[in-house]
This record gives C-alpha cells, sequence and structure tokens, in this order.
C-alpha cells in the first residue's frame, strides 16, 4: 500500500544496492553452502544474500528454517515460530467467513452488495459479492497513497474507520471498469467484504473470524488488531529504507494497521496460516459446493497467479500439483503461504523487508525459498520463472 506500484518497484531496484552492502555493513549471518543447510534454509540464504535483513520459514510437516538476522546491529537469528503482519494473507480469511454466510443462506453469492449496504458505494451499477471477492468489481484499489516513502513512516499513526476507507477511496472516483467486465486487485472490496460481515453478522469482523476461524483451529497466534500498532513475539523486526541511500533503514514493526482492516490486518505466525490452508483446502471450514466456487480461478489474474475468490493459484513450476493460496505485502513484512491442493506440502516463508525490498529479495522468496518445499526435491533449472506480483 505504499504510494504507487511504479513508485514501489522504482524503491525496490533503488535498494538493490543498499540491501546488499546491509549484509556486509551491518554483521547479517552470510549464507551457509548448500550442503552445510536444508534446501529450504539455503533457498533462506539467497534471499538473505539478495538483500534482505532476514527470513524464516515453515512447513507443514513442522520444519523450520531462518536466514540472517531478526533485528539489524544484531546477531540475533528470526524466530521462525514468531509472528508477523501476514497483510494480503487476510484475504482468504475473510473469504471464507463470507461463503460460510453464503453456505448459511444469510447472503447470496450475487446478491448485490446495495442490497446489504445501501448507500455505501456511490455508484449506479450493481456490484456483487462474488465481484467483490474476485476482485471484478472495478472498484479503485485504495485510499489515496502515501505521496512518498517518508510518510510510510510519519504515517503509521493514521487512524482509519472502514467508513472513511471506503468513501476516501470511492468519493468522486469512477469505476475502473463496468462491474465483472475485468480484474483489478482492490483492497477497497475488503473492506466493503468486511462491513458486510459485520452488517449481516451483527458483530465485529475480528469477533467473527475469532469464532469462526481462529479458535476452532486453535489460531492462537493470529489476531486483527486493527489499531493496536504492537507486534508481539515478532518473527523479525520489520525494516524499510525510506530516506535515501545514505539513511539508515527504519524500523516499521510497531505500526497502526487500521488502513488495511479487512483487506490486510491480520497479525500470524507461520504455523498458523499453514494449519489455516489445511483446513480450508481440506474441506473443514467450507462445504463442497463454497470450495468449489472459491477455487474457480480467472487465470492470469496477477501475472503467473491465477485468482478464484480470495484465494490464488498457479501451475507447479516445476510441473508436481498446482499451489494454492495468497501472498502479502505490507512495510517491513513480505509473506507467502503456498500449499499443494491435498496439502501434502504446506510451506509459509517471509521476510522483513517488502516495500524497497531489492526484486531479487522478492524473486528468491517465490523462485527458491516455495519451491524448495513444493517442488520435491526440483531443481531452479527445471522451473518455470515466477513473476511476483505486487500485493499492497
Amino acid at each position: 500500500m505504499p504510494a504507487s506500484t511504479s513508485t514501489s518497484k522504482t524503491a525496490r531496484r533503488s535498494a538493490v544496492a543498499i540491501g546488499l552492502c546491509t549484509v556486509v555493513a551491518l554483521g547479517l549471518t552470510p549464507p551457509a553452502t548448500a550442503d552445510q543447510r536444508s534446501p529450504l534454509g539455503a533457498a533462506l540464504d539467497s534471499v538473505v544474500a539478495a538483500g534482505a535483513p532476514g527470513s524464516y520459514a515453515a512447513t507443514g510437516t513442522g520444519e523450520r528454517a531462518v536466514a540472517g538476522v531478526a533485528a539489524l546491529g544484531t546477531h540475533r537469528s528470526p524466530d521462525a515460530s514468531g509472528r508477523f503482519r501476514a497483510a494480503s494473507v487476510t484475504k482468504p480469511f475473510v473469504a471464507t467467513v463470507v461463503l460460510q454466510l453464503v453456505a448459511e443462506g444469510r447472503i447470496g453469492l450475487d446478491d448485490p452488495v446495495a442490497e446489504h449496504l445501501p448507500g455505501l458505494l456511490p455508484y449506479p451499477e450493481p456490484i456483487t459479492i462474488r465481484q467483490l471477492l474476485g476482485h471484478t468489481s472495478g472498484l479503485p484499489r485504495d485510499i489515496p497513497p502515501w505521496n512518498s516513502l517518508e510518510e510510510v513512516d510519519t504515517g503509521r499513526w493514521d487512524r482509519f474507520t472502514p467508513t472513511e476507507l471506503v468513501r476516501l477511496a470511492t468519493d468522486g472516483v469512477p469505476l475502473l471498469f463496468g462491474p465483472g467486465t475485468d480484474f483489478s486487485y482492490s483492497n477497497t472490496g475488503y473492506t466493503v467484504l468486511g462491513m458486510l460481515v459485520e452488517r449481516v453478522t451483527g458483530r465485529s469482523l475480528a469477533t467473527e473470524l475469532t469464532r469462526r476461524i481462529i479458535a476452532p483451529l486453535g489460531l492462537w497466534d493470529t489476531a486483527l488488531p486493527s489499531a493496536q500498532p504492537f507486534l508481539l513475539r515478532p518473527a523479525a523486526r520489520g525494516y524499510e529504507y525510506l530516506y535515501g541511500e545514505d539513511a539508515p533503514p527504519t524500523d516499521v514493526t510497531t505500526y497502526v494497521m487500521s488502513r488495511a482492516w479487512a483487506a490486510g490486518n491480520l497479525v500470524s505466525s507461520a504455523r498458523d496460516l499453514n494449519r489455516f490452508f489445511d483446513a480450508l483446502l481440506d474441506g473443514r471450514l467450507l462445504p463442497e459446493e463454497q470450495l468449489t466456487e472459491m477455487k474457480k480461478v480467472r487465470p492470469g489474474a496477477l501475472g503467473s497467479f491465477d485468482y478464484g475468490l480470495g484465494l490464488m493459484s498457479i501451475a507447479s513450476p516445476c510441473g508436481g500439483p498446482d499451489w494454492w493460496g495468497h501472498g502479502g505485502d505490507f512495510p517491513g513484512y513480505n509473506t507467502w503461504s503456498l500449499h499443494t491442493e491435498d496439502t501434502g506440502r504446506q510451506v509459509t516463508a517471509g521476510m522483513n523487508l517488502d516495500v524497497t525490498a531489492p526484486v531479487d529479495a522478492h524473486a528468491a522468496m517465490v523462485n527458491q525459498v516455495l519451491p524448495a518445499e513444493l517442488c520435491d526435491g526440483a531443481t531452479p533449472r527445471t522451473m518455470t520463472r515466477i513473476d511476483p506480483p505486487d500485493l499492497r
């Protein structure tokens, strides 16, 4: 959610040299050789070598691996069981609750959202719940963005209500396209879905996530904190280069996440996300009909990735079963949680740099870390390269 996609990508490119210098100057743990490390650990080393301070991962079988440091200026390793800001991995949680309400007959997947939230959206065109879930509504992506990288720091205490987020994003702003005619990733759409859950249930979104998903699955590291800025027991401190090449990175671990809310406010751990997707893909959270709808994807919606109803998928680049899950980007934290459909192989991984992370660090996350677990031993030269999407 920084100033713009183009600004973010420029920042990532400009940070390559900075990130590589950081590895040397701040005493980050150097990569171990492959024969000293598990394939997953060696892949995380490549993320750190590309400029991230630290990286961490856990698999569905309980393997944990880390690389680099949890806090700059220290030799403390990241905690693979620790918590991080999961950002857009919030979306499949929210989508699951919405589809549960569909299964209960309380809403219809093709209901116009105006039937449940009259007057919220300033558009005459009917926008359906299905279109919000699948990013085909035409709604603008976000609230007006930060105007500079510095505002990622100075705006950390900004607080927004969900209604303010929708108003700021839509007032005087036309739809990007006619609802249902195209795809455009929209955090605003998921803010509307969070408001829908609250209107239909009469309870807060955080309460519904807890009673329907978090508590039943025992996801004790998972919460939707909204305006609470502190990240307790973090996997690593989160950083961004916000003040130019000559300035040290800024610690953005403490942050008011209300601007992300239903689109990206979740705090979780690798273990919890693996457990969530195991239950989701196994059919323990949704009836078969709703899970089938969730997995009806729009091919190539996000570059290399297809997109369903709050769920991303990609054909395995190494020839195995397709991968399902979601990724997330927010200042200080990049997260990927992907799984084979039968959840026989699962991995959730992250690094503690995102907006200004070098392009090569993002590429290493999806082209080396994820395949290290999901490709069952396939080597990088046998793979189709994955283009990492921007999920802010």
